[in-house]
């Protein structure tokens, strides 16, 4: 059977393909966003304490890509970095919420890799139904690993949230002008798990460099889901960390600008579906709480196969 990469062909088109695969976590073919979107995720890690997360986002990266390219996957959009974005967001999960030992980076090796064949098997069926599976390799993996990380004391979940029954909680939040913008960028830093608003810009500066109408949807989607989110009277702590910014960030981006034609009724129909994700967040964390799970980004995939699902005519998604 002949070699669909050669080792010259994959040495030549890796690094093309290595940052498209980080710039497709918000739907952008753009090895330049891909590379600032590392930029401002370095940035924000660093600035956090936590540079690991970055070193994890680029391993992640660059093992659910090259798990493509060893197993010769008949996907013609690998070169798209559709191999390469579910993994880096492995890379940024397991250093977030899993203590800093060999085993862990061993288990997102593991688990970057197998996102990769997740995603060639779970597009099978969701091919069947004109739909992508988004970040879903992504989350089915991670929850997977993190689960059995509660029984493997070779990666413990010291930095998972303690399983307890879901109460909400007020804390005091500050509704000042720069308070607000500052939540408001985080929710699209959160996108990566990383918690910076300096991220934020470099975020909405990467998507302008790809797709004005992606940024534009970025920025609004953050800051509905903030809006909703305090006038629900939402976890204080939550809302000021851009928790229920970042799936929001994403439907919108899907919704909004790349599954479906643009025109003013697709418009209303993507704030619904970002209205509508805060809310599934808030059921799933719920949900999740006492098993201490994050929903990583399972609200957004969960709201935006539900609003692309009914396939409205004044919703077409466009033919790719």
């Amino acid at each position: 059977m002949a070699l669909i990469y050669t080792l010259k062909s994959t040495v030549r088109t890796f690094p093309r393909t290595l940052f498209r695969g980080i710039g497709q976590v918000m739907f952008q073919d753009s090895m330049w966003t891909g590379i600032l979107f590392t930029i401002g995720i370095f940035w924000g890690a660093y600035e956090e304490g936590i540079g690991i997360v970055a070193w994890g986002l680029l391993l992640g990266a660059i093992v659910s890509t090259l798990t493509g390219y060893i197993l010769q996957l008949p996907d013609t959009k690998g070169g798209q970095g559709l191999w390469g974005f579910n993994g880096c967001l492995v890379g940024c999960a397991f250093p977030t919420f899993l203590g800093n030992t060999v085993w862990m980076w061993l288990g997102l090796i593991l688990c970057a890799a197998m996102t990769t064949w997740v995603r060639s098997g779970l597009d099978n069926i969701w091919e069947k139904w004109e739909m992508s599976t988004f970040t879903f390799p992504f989350v089915l993996c991670t929850w997977f690993f993190l689960l059995a990380a509660r029984l493997f004391n070779g990666m413990p979940p010291i930095h998972m949230g303690t399983p307890e029954l879901p109460l909400g909680a007020q804390e005091a939040l500050d509704m000042h002008f720069l308070g607000l913008v500052q939540y408001w960028l985080k929710g699209i830093a959160q996108v990566f798990l990383i918690n910076s608003w300096v991220t934020g810009i470099f975020f909405l500066a990467a998507l302008a460099v790809s797709s004005l109408r992606a940024t534009m949807w970025a920025a609004v989607s953050s800051a509905i889901a903030l809006l909703i989110v305090i006038l629900w009277r939402g976890p204080g702590a939550d809302i000021a960390n851009g928790l229920y910014g970042f799936s929001a960030v994403l439907t919108g981006i899907a919704l909004g600008a790349t599954y479906c034609n643009y025109s003013w009724k697709s418009a209303i129909w993507t704030i619904i579906g970002v209205i509508s994700t805060v809310f599934i967040q808030a059921a799933m964390n719920a949900f999740f709480a006492p098993m201490g799970l994050p929903t990583l980004t399972g609200p957004f995939c969960l709201a935006t196969w539900l609003f692309l699902l009914p396939a409205y005519s004044f919703f077409q998604p466009k033919q790719n």
